[in-house]
């Protein structure tokens, strides 16, 4: 079973192409993720897996990279409900407050955008 089908209960209409995603599940993920900053922009996708919203928006944001194929990006998951700390220590950092779901672009070791909710879109990714 995938990663993606333990959090929404089946493959019916699941990402098929969940494999670009990176999961952060400990303080030393999100240091490597802000490392790879370095080297190529991140984008860190938190979620939380209760919601239907950021369900939705997850879904949405998934097809979106997916029609992109040259996007010089690594992307990190953050499951809020199982990291919350995590997800705690990722506003502090930032200077960001917290949302639910919220895309954060990191880029040398910064935050340079974000978005919450419905303004999740590729274009935070690819408008820097």
């Amino acid at each position: 079973m995938s990663f993606f089908d333990k959090i929404f209960g089946g493959n019916s209409g699941g990402s098929k192409h969940e494999s670009f995603w990176k999961e952060i599940q400990s303080e030393e993920d999100l240091e490597k993720a802000i490392e790879s900053s370095y080297i190529k922009r991140v984008a860190l996708f938190k979620h939380s897996t209760s919601c239907f919203i950021s369900k939705t928006v997850l879904r949405n944001f998934e097809r979106e990279v997916e029609e992109y194929t040259d996007l010089d990006t690594d992307f990190y998951y953050l499951d809020l409900l199982a990291h919350r700390n995590i997800s705690s220590k990722i506003s502090d950092l930032f200077q960001i407050r917290h949302e639910s779901p919220q895309l954060i672009v990191i880029e040398n070791g910064k935050a340079v955008n974000n978005a919450s909710h419905q303004h999740i879109s590729i274009s935070q990714v690819t408008t820097q």
